[in-house]
């Protein structure tokens, strides 16, 4: 019988090896299932990245004057979207090479860099950054938070992989440049080289292409303005980068890395400066769009036109500094020559800024601004502060190395100058739909923020008037009306005393007519007119021009003016009487765009139509007519002769007939105004001190305030020509005697014309004389009263 070959016994070792592989297997193969349900529940967390196919950049808010100048702009992020062909390819490059050189082989993930970020942190036990493509950088700066962690970087990694296959590297390249954080508040390339250069990306040279490139790695650390050296080897760094990769060659790489670096903080390029306009822009977008006024890129086009902003700022200013020196210098602090001579500020309010005196001569004096250049001020740009011509400087108002602030004049000369202690305010309007023309809310916006061309509540004074003449026009009085100019006593209950009101120059004239009351803006003729008419007939008036009850007070304080209203709310009342009648809302932003350019809001204001037919009922798109066209003519009438006869004579310096308007004086001087227009054009300009401080003496409206519109004016009307003023149906002419307002007899010298509607003209002559002419004593009074 054959013997069975035994099988021999299995090694331990074997089954072990064996168990060993199967565990490990099977740990493999969990570990795999597990990362696979992992990374599917990790792929559904993670963000579509679809919305990179619309993405809204946060980018600040610009407002623009009618004719596109810069304004303000408004944002913490400085951002100027481009699109992928509008950004130099020499720029791009820079980019590669300094941020992914790979970026045109890879899928959206280098492994390559990723297996030595892995290495670094293995070998130091630290965690830096690296290994992150621009696909990448994309993912996290649109899709992800800026957590550091090994989570986040995988979703990096897998919403790279998914970017890539859905965009093309030309739109992952342009959602980069745009959206990277540059430093100095800017995001994106184009605002980086606004922000350190002060260019247009175009513009930049190969070495500022680099150094712009050289930023995103760390923008605090490498930034040129805080750590120039620093930022320096980056930029050398980025060029050799560029020269190894052949973006250039050896002779353009030398040029630039020979090339300083000229970065500079630089501001918003504003156009034009009008601080008060921009702030009421940006209040009012907050308003209608809330905080995402700041970041959703809405360009404001405004109603402003440049020059006539710019006029009505130097007009103020000018105005404001013409009431200071007639109120004198205030002196400076001399300091001490033997001292090291102190530097002027930097520093501009309004039209004026610091310089040192270096030199005094017979002739003037010799000034050093803050940037060393020098100035001559001729004496007579001094006089004003009363200074005396030196025989030497120890007799001198002014030492050596005194710091004084100065001006340039219209014809470009020097003068001795002060921050004025007085404010002022002045809005101008189009009467014919309230677009804002210009609008200045102080001397200087940075010295004070407080807007009084619409903030301010100042009693209008005698620029009320005109407001209860209309009234009585309304209730049948004429231009020729008789009212007594004599003293009057009111009974007040809520008064201590009775209220014994007087004339500005403290003089009574006896009975006189309303167009002579009006253009000498006399007082007790006002409040008995106001009695006469009705306390509450006039508010209602009042009401249709514009104001608000609030501002009315009930009580016969009203005929002086005593309520209150902005520089705004009067030139918006005296709109009406410059359009023919009409009541228009004052609106300042004309069209408001989107970052695409599309048009999101474009003003439709009620416009004027003086051909249009009456209506009862307001007609969509109309400006409603508030005041008749024969009492709107009349009121014209008697305004033009407040400029050619009365209160605002100055004017006339202008060469025009066709002005018209009404000063206005406050008691004690607290306030002066002159609010006038034009049939194209109405302006108010307000003078006084924020705390009321009373003027001075002789400081009226006719006197403090119609310069500043006299100067803006100059500008506003070179190239309108004038208008007449055309009698509506209705309105008539008769001869009359100024004395009574009857008619009078055709050879009478000592009558006028005088403009009547058809409804209230006299029919009754004057009474005869019985020698058939007037005394002399009666001419004399005639020629005084009229």
């Amino acid at each position: 019988m054959p013997i069975r070959k035994q099988p021999k016994p299995k090694s331990l070792l074997a089954t072990l090896f064996k168990w060993l592989v199967f565990v490990i297997l099977a740990f493999l193969g969990t570990f795999a299932a597990a990362c696979y349900f992992f990374l599917l529940e990790l792929d559904k967390e993670l963000p579509d990245i679809g919305q990179l196919q619309h993405v809204q950049y946060q980018i600040p808010l610009d407002i623009y004057s009618q004719d596109g100048l810069l304004i303000g702009q408004f944002g913490e992020k400085r951002r100027i979207p481009l699109p992928f062909e509008k950004i130099p390819q020499q720029q791009i490059n820079a980019f590669l090479a300094a941020e992914d050189d790979r970026f045109y082989k890879h899928s959206g993930v280098d492994f390559k860099g990723l297996l030595r970020a892995s290495s670094q942190l293995l070998a130091t036990g630290k965690k830096r950054q690296g290994g992150s493509t621009i696909t990448m950088q994309v993912a996290r700066n649109f899709l992800l938070n800026n957590e550091k962690t090994y989570l986040r970087k995988l979703k990096e990694i897998m919403l790279a992989l998914k970017i890539e296959k859905r965009y093309s590297k030309q739109q992952i390249l342009e959602l980069y440049l745009n959206k990277i954080y540059m430093g100095q508040r800017a995001y994106g390339v184009a605002a980086a080289s606004q922000a350190y250069y002060g260019k247009d990306l175009a513009d930049l040279e190969l070495h500022q292409q680099a150094m712009i490139a050289g930023l995103p790695k760390a923008p605090s650390v490498f930034n040129p303005i805080a750590d120039p050296d620093r930022a320096l080897q980056r930029r050398n760094y980025v060029l050799r980068r560029m020269l190894e990769l052949q973006y250039i060659n050896q002779r353009d790489y030398d040029k630039a890395l020979a090339k300083p670096d000229n970065a500079t903080q630089q501001t918003i390029n504003v156009e034009l400066y009008a601080p008060y306009i921009a702030e009421m822009v940006r209040q009012e977008m907050v308003g209608k769009y809330g905080e995402d006024a700041y970041t959703l890129g809405l360009k404001v086009r405004t109603t402003i036109p440049s020059h006539l902003q710019i006029a009505a700022d130097r007009a103020l200013q000018q105005t404001l500094h013409q009431y200071d020196e007639r109120h004198g210098y205030r002196g400076i602090h001399h300091k001490n020559p033997a001292k090291t001579a102190t530097s002027p500020s930097s520093s501009v309010v309004g039209d004026t800024r610091q310089a040192r005196v270096t030199a005094l001569s017979a002739n003037g004096l010799i000034a050093k601004l803050h940037d060393n250049s020098d100035i001559a001020i001729p004496w007579q740009n001094i006089a004003w502060a009363q200074l005396s011509k030196p025989t030497g400087s120890s007799h001198s108002f002014l030492q050596i190395n005194d710091i004084v602030w100065v001006r340039q004049l219209n014809d470009q000369s020097w003068a001795l100058t002060q921050i004025p202690a007085v404010e002022g305010a002045f809005v101008a309007l189009n009467p014919n739909n309230g677009a804002i023309l210009a609008l200045s809310g102080g001397f200087d916006f940075a010295h004070s923020k407080y807007n009084r061309a619409t903030q301010s509540k100042r009693q209008p004074g005698s620029g009320f008037k005109p407001i209860i003449y209309t009234a009585a026009l309304e209730k049948g009085f004429t231009p020729a009306s008789i009212i007594n100019d004599a003293p009057i006593v009111i009974e007040d209950p809520s008064l201590e005393n009775d209220w014994r009101p007087v004339n500005y120059n403290r003089r009574f004239v006896g009975p006189t007519p309303l167009r002579v009351a009006l253009r000498e803006s006399i007082n007790l003729v006002s409040i008995r007119l106001l009695q006469e008419v009705g306390i509450q007939h006039t508010i209602d008036t009042a009401m249709r021009f514009g104001f608000d009850r609030e501002q009315l007070p009930g009580t016969l304080s009203l005929a002086l003016g005593s309520g209150y209203a902005a520089p705004l709310k009067m030139a918006e009342a005296y709109a009406v009487f410059a359009n023919g009648g009409f009541a228009v809302k004052p609106y300042l932003i004309e069209q408001i765009e989107d970052h695409n350019g599309a048009v999101l809001f474009r003003a439709n204001p009620e416009t004027v139509c003086t051909e249009c037919p009456e209506q009862e009922q307001p007609q969509p798109g109309r400006a409603p007519r508030v005041i008749s066209a024969k009492v709107n003519f009349l009121m014209n009438s008697l305004l033009r002769d407040v400029v050619q006869r009365g209160t605002a004579t100055q004017a006339k310096q202008l060469g025009r007939n066709d002005l018209a308007g009404k000063t206005g004086t406050t008691n004690e001087q607290r306030d002066a105004w002159f609010n006038g227009f034009t049939a194209d054009i109405v302006a108010s300009a307000w003078l006084g001190f924020d705390n009321s401080t009373p003027l001075g003496r002789g400081e009226t409206g006719g006197k403090a305030a119609l310069p500043m519109w006299i100067e803006f004016m100059k500008t506003a009307l070179r190239d309108s020509p004038e208008k007449p003023l055309t009698p509506p149906n209705g309105i008539v002419q008769a001869y009359i005697n100024p004395a009574d307002g009857l008619l009078t007899n055709p050879n009478n010298k000592n009558g006028i014309w005088e403009y009547f509607s058809e409804e209230t003209v006299p029919t009754s002559f004057s009474a005869p004389r019985q020698t058939g002419e007037p005394t002399e004593e009666e001419l004399d009074t005639e020629a005084t009263l009229f």
